[in-house]
């Protein structure tokens, strides 16, 4: 974004756009009113138009950006991407960032031991009796509950069914949740407290980790130089005949705050790095993973990356959408924590099933 920044300002020597880096944790929960009320532009996580749409956080973009420019980003998304940031009519934010759940690895410690990366749930677990921590899942509460839903979905039951007062059935919810079970005890005890980035470091600065089945996908560890070692994404494991369906999309959307005295300006820039043209080049070439799939296609970026964007397409064009309801992101909050303490040992499944329901019964609409 600094790089996108300056380069607009060459061709538009009146504007100065400054940006400020928050956490990732902060991505995931920062509220939303005290960040539009700072800043003219924020960068966000789709579950919070809901929340945007009821409070006016964000300007409606339809109004201002030209109706075959949103056609075009919509045929040109990742996936559900741009469609994530439509809410009740209105489209509160570009995408400019694809990202779901993926699976990632190190080809040369798999060759090593004389295995291929799995490609299916039964594959996961036999290439983690090769030793404990060879499959390492990040599992920090929230990204403990994105793969939960994950999960569910990529098992043919995705959560939140409308007109359903449960999170996911009992069945497919007790199935999920043993699973990440099983997912937790391959991998070392510090991996509760691991986000997707601290498992890719392990992985591209030691040798400890071979295999992540379920992780935020970040292009930039396949890029050469990067880190010591270069990882290998590919699509996550299928259950069944069902393919890579149901990784959790994550991503990120470009909006405006309803504050913001130079709408035309914020238009203007938003639409042009959320184009195929600057997400191919100067978006990518500065670190970004666009979300454009023109860029995801790009055989140049892709060579950049050890076709990270080609390996995990398919992932990304069957991800799973979380809910967007005003309450969904203190929902999640809630949630995380319960499942990370059925990890913990503190609830069995049922009983996390049970406080998961009771904890969406507060939320939901």
């Amino acid at each position: 974004m600094l790089a996108t920044a300056a380069r607009f300002a060459e061709t538009h020597p009146d504007v100065r756009i400054a940006w400020e880096a928050r956490s990732l944790q902060g991505f995931a929960d920062d509220p939303m009113r005290r960040l539009v009320d700072e800043y003219d532009m924020v960068v966000l996580d789709h579950p919070f138009m809901g929340t945007v749409a009821k409070e006016g956080y964000l300007v409606p973009l339809d109004k201002y950006v030209a109706p075959e420019v949103l056609t075009t980003l919509g045929r040109e998304s990742v996936g559900a991407s741009q469609q994530s940031y439509f809410y009740e009519g209105h489209q509160y934010a570009l995408a400019i960032d694809a990202a779901s759940q993926v699976a990632g690895y190190r080809p040369d410690l798999l060759k090593a031991a004389g295995v291929a990366a799995p490609k299916t749930w039964d594959e996961v677990f036999q290439l983690a009796k090769i030793r404990p921590g060879f499959v390492t899942t990040p599992l920090l509460a929230v990204d403990s509950m994105c793969s939960l839903l994950s999960l569910c979905a990529n098992a043919g039951e995705p959560a939140f069914r409308a007109g359903s007062s449960q999170v996911v059935s009992d069945g497919a919810g007790e199935a999920a949740l043993r699973r990440l079970s099983e997912l937790k005890d391959c991998g070392p005890r510090e991996a509760l407290e691991w986000n997707p980035i601290a498992v890719w470091e392990k992985m591209s600065t030691t040798d400890e980790i071979a295999y992540s089945p379920l992780a935020f996908g970040y292009s930039n560890y396949a890029r050469a130089g990067y880190r010591n070692s270069i990882i290998h994404y590919a699509n996550i494991p299928a259950q069944g005949s069902r393919g890579p369906v149901g990784a959790l999309l994550g991503g990120a959307g470009l909006g405006i705050s309803s504050r913001c005295k130079e709408i035309s300006v914020a238009v203007e820039y938003a639409t042009w790095v959320a184009r195929a043209e600057c997400q191919r080049t100067i978006y990518f070439q500065s670190g970004g993973q666009p979300g454009n799939r023109t860029a995801w296609t790009d055989p140049a970026v892709n060579g950049a990356s050890n076709d990270f964007f080609a390996a995990t397409l398919a992932t990304l064009e069957q991800a799973y959408v979380r809910p967007r309801f005003p309450g969904f992101v203190e929902f999640q909050t809630e949630a995380s924590l319960l499942i990370h303490d059925f990890l913990r040992g503190k609830h069995n499944s049922i009983e996390t099933l049970q406080l998961l329901n009771a904890c969406y019964g507060k939320w939901k609409p």
